[in-house]
């Protein structure tokens, strides 16, 4: 029988979402239906950039030698899923687009201290490459990382979540601490898929699964409750940038909101 071609590679990252994918519940079962070629998270043999049929990325580029290792993954993929929300949407390392030089950022961690990588601002892999699917979380959850491989198995394609986590969250039955409590959550324009884990332990979503997609996120609405509430146009900016610094109508709708004055 012939397996399907698998790579798993990794950008600038923690690493955990290549983690998460090896240690699934399943993942003996999965390792015998596809034959990984490339995971360093299974195996140091492994290289960077064989022919493979799916290729999973995790990570932002954040280096030049990102760059030249995302075109080469391409390159020999047919079919390419960010994996992560730094590959998806640049990670929290990618929170500066636009605010501050990549030099700065650089000085403050390193100092005048020369590290090998030219450093590039932290940006996600589809602002380089073809991307066919997104995986996000941080990590992502299991039965969203099954639910992918087993729609490249069965030659179909895994759909995207176009909800929020405040639906979610209004399933789990959560009291709703935005509107209750004031807090400052992210579920309403958050794409779902966590089963609202964070408010579901009294934690307010900090979005690290990134906007709803198709350009459906309710950030104004969500940014003139926040003003309701007294928080300021750049507190509720910072925020929504953790992991959404690279959603492209964030300004406008704070504009739209707040005046247009930062």
């Amino acid at each position: 029988m012939c397996k399907p071609k698998v790579g798993v590679y990794a950008l600038t990252s923690c690493y955990g979402c290549q983690l998460k994918l090896a240690t699934v519940s399943k993942i003996l079962e999965i390792s015998e239906a596809v034959s990984f070629e490339s995971f360093y998270m299974l195996s140091s043999a492994s290289t960077m950039a064989p022919d493979v049929e799916v290729a999973f990325v995790e990570g932002s580029v954040s280096t030049e030698k990102d760059l030249e290792e995302l075109h080469e993954i391409r390159k020999h993929s047919k079919i390419l899923v960010a994996l992560g929300a730094c590959s998806v949407n640049g990670g929290v390392q990618s929170w500066a687009e636009g605010d501050k030089k990549v030099s700065d950022l650089h000085a403050t961690v390193y100092g005048t201290s020369k590290i090998d990588a030219a450093p590039l601002q932290a940006t996600p892999i589809s602002k380089h490459v073809k991307v066919d699917y997104y995986l996000p979380g941080c990590p992502p959850e299991e039965d969203e990382i099954l639910y992918f491989i087993s729609a490249f198995l069965f030659g179909t394609f895994p759909e995207p979540k176009d909800f929020p986590v405040c639906s979610e969250c209004r399933m789990a039955g959560n009291p709703c601490i935005l509107i209750e409590r004031g807090e400052p959550c992210l579920g309403p324009v958050t794409t779902a898929g966590c089963k609202a884990r964070c408010i579901s332990h009294d934690v307010p979503c900090i979005g690290c699964r990134g906007p709803v997609p198709h350009n459906t996120s309710w950030f104004d609405s969500l940014a003139s409750v926040f003003k309701a509430k007294g928080m300021s146009r750049e507190s509720v900016r910072a925020r929504m940038r953790i992991f959404g610094a690279h959603e492209p109508n964030l300004e406008g709708h704070l504009d739209k909101i707040y005046g247009g004055t930062k």
